[in-house]
């Protein structure tokens, strides 16, 4: 079996790669090297992929058509997971004619592309972000999402559409995965935990946005490997997930708990609320559960005591 995983280097896309490898998968991976933040981060986040034969990586954008196509004419695939993305909330309020160009554009690239090659399943990677300042909790995939408040979210429910539409006109098998707030070893380093966790160990201070009362469903990284590989083994027609862990935390209990991870007391600068900032997220994963087999079981204690483990080693 051939996986095309796009944004192949990024945190979750080369973890992908890895297990599907180890897996007996083939792998294409296509990622541009964004300079959103490192991109030397991401060619270590890839190089153990790069030393298996099952994997090629091509350079290039998704928007690029002429890249995409190549790929796929030049060996095909059973099956594309499309992870590449602009990512991030605040930036996307600085930027939304980028992050439309990219998460929509780039999105029908691909979707046209899977039409014309007929590759007939396609992942797409999707956000909590979706669900907006949503009061009801947890958020069910059936949950009205018609009132995102970042750029970034609404790009993420645009390109759910999208899938939506493709596998209606085309019968292409589609599935969507809202992710929520994943971390682990090779995080985005703008992301929380890691952001939080370098400036502790490094003895500065970190700027916390609102009064800690926040609440994210921190979601580890394995948890979500197993979620995606679970889709992909089991995709038929349309359908939506979340993966998450289920159990929100507070943003105060969240750098407590780094602390403990660390061993080290954090210095906190307190900022207002940010604007696109959701108050809340947590999953109601009862669909995944059911119809996937997804089980999350990496505690935020676990999971924050193996990131802090990686961020030492670097």
């Amino acid at each position: 079996m051939k996986a095309f995983v796009t944004g192949s280097a990024g945190f979750i896309g080369s973890h992908l790669c890895q297990r599907l490898l180890r897996d007996g998968w083939e792998v294409v991976g296509l990622d541009n090297f964004d300079d959103f933040y490192s991109p030397a981060v991401k060619r270590a986040n890839i190089a153990a992929c790069l030393t298996n034969d099952g994997f090629r990586l091509v350079e290039g954008d998704i928007r690029d058509v002429a890249v995409v196509e190549g790929i796929l004419a030049d060996g095909g695939a059973d099956i594309i997971v499309h992870l590449a993305a602009k990512a991030g909330v605040r930036p996307s309020i600085e930027d939304p004619v980028g992050y439309q160009d990219v998460n929509v554009g780039g999105t029908v690239v691909m979707l046209e592309a899977a039409r014309r090659f007929g590759v007939g399943k396609f992942v797409f990677a999707s956000s909590s972000s979706v669900y907006g300042n949503n009061e009801k909790v947890p958020f069910v995939e059936t949950d009205n999402v018609d009132y995102p408040i970042s750029p970034y979210a609404a790009t993420k429910k645009a390109g759910e559409l999208l899938c939506h539409t493709f596998s209606h006109l085309y019968g292409i098998d589609m599935t969507c995965l809202r992710f929520f707030t994943v971390y682990g070893p090779r995080q985005r380093p703008d992301l929380a935990i890691h952001k939080f966790s370098r400036l502790i160990e490094a003895g500065e201070p970190i700027d916390v946005f609102g009064d800690g009362s926040m609440r994210r469903d921190f979601t580890y990284i394995d948890d979500i490997i197993d979620g995606i590989v679970a889709a992909m083994d089991r995709i038929e027609g349309y359908e939506i997930y979340n993966l998450g862990e289920s159990r929100p935390v507070r943003l105060d209990e969240l750098i407590c708990r780094i602390e403990e991870a660390l061993g080290k007391k954090a210095k906190i600068n307190r900022l207002p609320m940010q604007p696109g900032d959701v108050k809340q997220t947590y999953a109601d994963v009862t669909k995944a559960v059911e119809r996937l087999g997804y089980q999350p079981k990496t505690e935020i204690e676990v999971g924050l005591a193996r990131f802090a483990e990686w961020l030492k080693s670097r």
